[in-house]
């Protein structure tokens, strides 16, 4: 199976989850903070969102560079809101990953902050890395924000204990 199939599959499998969990977010707690230093539960819940639709940054760019302040944190006040980002995201990147030569994977990708550069590496590594696992990173944080506000979870891989 091709690098862009397994992850078509990954990404379709996790997106299920993902969604399920956003579905949770009571966003008239939007405001919600653990920490001063922490994200609202907004900002997070919108990240974990935004996170679907990095594929085409990642495989059709090779170079991210913060300082050229081209993003524009989007602002969701609700639940369906939230989910149609999402799903919207997830298509376009699905799309882009069908479009992607094999050999894409094998070129390198760059994050940078002006002359400051955090990291290079290729491709294949930043779809794992940058795409995959900040999304299961930030996914367990909003798991966290959400038992905080007794929210019932849904499962991840498996049952959860408010689905037992």
């Amino acid at each position: 199976m091709s690098l862009n199939n397994r992850l078509i599959a990954e990404l379709k499998q996790e997106s299920a989850t993902t969604r399920n969990l956003l579905a949770a977010v009571p966003m008239e707690k939007g405001d919600f903070k653990p920490h001063e230093k922490s994200m609202t539960l907004r900002r997070l819940a919108t990240h974990v969102a935004e996170i679907a639709g990095w594929w085409q940054q990642c495989l059709v760019e090779d170079v991210l560079d913060f300082q050229a302040g081209n993003f524009v944190p989007t602002v969701i006040n609700s639940t369906d809101d939230l989910l149609a980002l999402h799903d919207s995201s997830l298509v376009k990147s699905l799309q882009v990953l069908a479009d992607t030569p094999e050999s894409e994977f094998e070129n390198q990708w760059t994050m940078r902050s002006g002359e400051q550069i955090y990291f290079t590496l290729p491709k294949s590594d930043v779809t794992r890395t940058w795409c995959l696992n900040h999304l299961y990173h930030h996914r367990g944080q909003l798991t966290v924000y959400l038992r905080l506000l007794d929210v019932p979870l849904p499962g991840t891989y498996g049952p959860s204990a408010d689905t037992m």
